[in-house]
């Protein structure tokens, strides 16, 4: 496994982050833990949940398997950089969503409750909330730090704008402020290269790219929908509308003998901005597949190529839209 810095930061995370969102829904509990045993055993230390992630509203099912498995022992909390996330309702009564000062205390205490810890290792705003001033998010989380409960913050599906408005009131309260921001990003999803990217680059942020296979789009899909594995009447009309990029796509996998769900990992590692990529495997093998990707390394002339079939915003704002 290779490993770098979470952004800024002197922490150090696995390549890949193992997205837990299938953990209950997709994956049993028994399945699950199999999961993150072997994550462990192949070198991936960073783990990714939400306290709404799980199969029923407000349960925080998701972090409840994560809790049991690290009951189990064997050094498996100590071995893992957690990150989950805050936001999202857990409940239909006021204040049990979004980021006030009150559900910020409230939420942590109950993920910490859930994951059987007494730390969040990375705390992530799971969406910005512009009902609540960056003051009162910074106070809520300044509080949870200096008690130990959070050790850093992140966020996740911010414009550019508001990672330099938090960063920088932050900074006036000399705290550490946003180490990572987690974003939707893959080749056919490249909006944040416009204004999300360059901030993070600016203030130091690792991204961590969520759907880095747009649904499974990238991950081979023409093959598949003859297999029926993406034979979904929404899933056909999405491919049909993309048929000529993917099947360039896919052609151009086949002739650099590649997998193409390995060649959209690869190509997101390629970004020095990028920390690591969420994979959210729903059996071992979909995990194991995915390792294939840190030993690609694609050239400059096959990422132009990319370019060409998987077009970008143009480069960063406002050179994409201006001169």
């Amino acid at each position: 496994m290779q490993y770098t810095y979470l952004g800024r930061t002197g922490l150090k995370v696995s390549r890949f982050c193992l997205g837990t969102m299938n953990f209950g829904p997709q994956a049993s509990e028994p399945d699950s833990y199999a999961m993150m045993d072997k994550a462990l055993e192949l070198g991936i230390n960073f783990f990714d949940s939400a306290n709404g992630y799980g199969e029923k509203f407000g349960e925080g099912y998701t972090e409840q398997i994560i809790g049991r498995w690290w009951a189990q022992g064997g050094g498996r909390r100590e071995k893992v950089v957690m990150a989950t996330k805050v936001y999202g309702d857990m409940g239909k009564w006021p204040n049990e969503s979004k980021l006030s000062a009150l559900n910020i205390r409230r939420a942590c205490e109950a993920s910490l409750k859930r994951l059987q810890t007494d730390y969040i290792d990375l705390y992530q705003m799971h969406h910005i909330d512009r009902n609540t001033p960056f003051e009162e998010i910074w106070q809520a989380m300044e509080q949870l730090v200096q008690e130990g409960k959070v050790l850093y913050v992140g966020s996740s599906n911010f414009a550019g704008w508001h990672i330099a408005k938090a960063n920088e009131l932050a900074k006036s309260r000399h705290f550490l402020g946003l180490v990572s921001e987690q974003s939707l990003y893959n080749l056919r999803a490249r909006m944040i290269e416009m204004d999300v990217i360059p901030a993070c680059e600016d203030y130091g942020l690792g991204l961590i790219p969520y759907g880095p296979l747009a649904g499974g789009l990238l991950g081979g899909a023409l093959e598949k929908a003859q297999k029926g594995r993406r034979a979904s009447e929404n899933q056909q009309r999405e491919i049909e509308k993309l048929r000529p990029q993917l099947e360039k796509w896919e052609a151009f996998c086949a002739e650099i003998g590649e997998q193409p769900a390995d060649v959209a990992l690869a190509w997101l590692l390629k970004n020095p901005v990028v920390t690591a990529p969420i994979i959210g495997p729903r059996t071992i093998d979909q995990l194991t597949g995915s390792l294939r990707a840190l030993e690609i390394n694609l050239s400059d002339e096959q990422m132009k190529t990319l370019d060409t079939i998987w077009p970008g915003p143009g480069g960063t704002a406002p050179e994409a839209y201006a001169w």
